[in-house]
């Protein structure tokens, strides 16, 4: 008789609890990692450097799959737009407001979004699931710059460039929604996709520790540098959201991973 493993195991009694007690065990596992890198890293900042660096190297990943297989099946144009949009306008705030690494991570990352653009809309379009990347962007667009006239930092900086600011907070927290729409509708998710998709969730999850710490550790800077109001809550609350918006598809992910599966099957109602 074959043993079942240690890890076929849990994940099975994992699949088997309510939906309650699943959300509390990944709540519970999120500040138990929280916890460790609070401990292991000593400047809490390089946790923001690091997800700005695995989104960067997710990215180098989708580039990867476009020049070796030449096929943009399974990647969302939308979802990438999305992404050129909010570092586009980060990149804007970053050169009039804080020039630092961030800058040059956002150059990186945006020059890469915009060839990954390029190559699906004018060299891989005939592989393009356009029938698929079927989410409106209008539906997050236009919510995430009306909520940004109400709710920015409140810091010495003029309004246009605080207003920006927080448009591209709350468009960076849904940007993937195009991406979860179409892995949705085909369910299937080839490795370079799925390595895509993760380090954006693994980036997400670095950079609401970034700030669940800072909240903690340096609450008074971390005001004085936010500004005060409900704008700082809903900073964290997009971090937040990010982060939760993708833990499905990576809980998934590293099940396969372990599994041994080149592909990742995604039940019909994960996204």
């Amino acid at each position: 008789m074959k043993t079942k493993s240690p890890i076929f195991s849990v994940t099975s009694w994992v699949r088997r609890q309510p939906p309650k007690m699943k959300l509390f065990l990944a709540l519970l596992s999120a500040m138990a990692a929280i916890m460790f890198l609070r401990m292991v890293v000593e400047d809490h900042n390089n946790l923001f450097v690091a997800a700005e660096v695995v989104h960067a190297l997710g990215t180098c990943v989708l580039i990867y799959k476009l020049t070796k297989e030449k096929t943009c099946a399974g990647i969302s144009l939308k979802s990438q737009e999305l992404t050129a949009l909010f570092l586009a306008v980060r990149l804007y705030c970053s050169f009039v407001m804080e020039y630092d690494i961030h800058t040059i991570l956002d150059t990186a990352t945006l020059v890469s979004t915009l060839w990954v653009i390029y190559m699906i809309r004018f060299k891989l379009m005939s592989t393009y699931m356009e029938d698929k990347d079927n989410f409106k962007i209008q539906y997050v667009v236009i919510p995430c710059a009306v909520l940004s006239l109400f709710a920015h930092p409140t810091t010495s900086h003029i309004s246009f460039n605080r207003i920006c600011w927080a448009f591209c907070v709350y468009l960076e927290a849904i940007s993937v929604l195009p991406q979860l729409r179409l892995m949705q509708n085909i369910q299937i998710i080839e490795p370079f996709t799925a390595h895509y998709v993760f380090a954006l969730g693994l980036a997400r999850f670095l950079s609401s520790a970034h700030w669940v710490i800072q909240l903690f550790d340096t609450r008074v800077l971390l005001l004085i540098a936010l500004g005060r109001g409900i704008w700082p809550c809903l900073v964290l609350l997009s971090e937040i959201v990010q982060t939760f918006i993708l833990a499905d598809f990576c809980y998934y992910y590293v099940k396969s991973i372990l599994g041994g599966q080149l592909v990742v099957r995604l039940p019909a109602d994960v996204v």
